[in-house]
């Protein structure tokens, strides 16, 4: 009668968590650049003051990403759909993108989960 042979497997948790939770971090921050460059894309321009306005951010406790543009006007341009731009310009230069580019948000965080726990 033969043995089946043994294996031993460790598997170490914590440290799985810390990469994945490092990866997500590092998506999330590629996540809201990417629709951040796709949003400026989208954004009137009279100065350009709207658009280098744009920025990224990540709460790390939390775990979320947000894209946001500074200006006192920033919000009534991006809900004015009366007011006329440039051709390619428009209201809902942030909203639309948004949920334009979710999936690649999505799979750009998920890259980046997978990538961590690789190494």
């Amino acid at each position: 009668m033969t043995r089946a042979p043994r294996a031993r497997v460790r598997f170490n948790g914590a440290q799985v968590l810390g990469r994945a939770r490092e990866g997500a971090l590092r998506g999330l921050l590629l996540g809201a650049e990417h629709l951040l460059a796709e949003s400026r894309a989208e954004v009137p321009i009279d100065e350009g003051t709207l658009e280098r306005s744009g920025a990224t951010s990540v709460d790390e406790a939390n775990l979320v990403a947000g894209v946001s543009y500074d200006t006192p006007y920033a919000a009534r341009v991006h809900e004015d759909m009366s007011a006329r731009h440039s051709p390619g310009r428009k209201a809902k230069f942030l909203e639309d993108p948004a949920h334009r580019e979710a999936g690649t948000v999505g799979e750009i965080i998920a890259a980046e989960v997978r990538r961590s726990l690789r190494g």
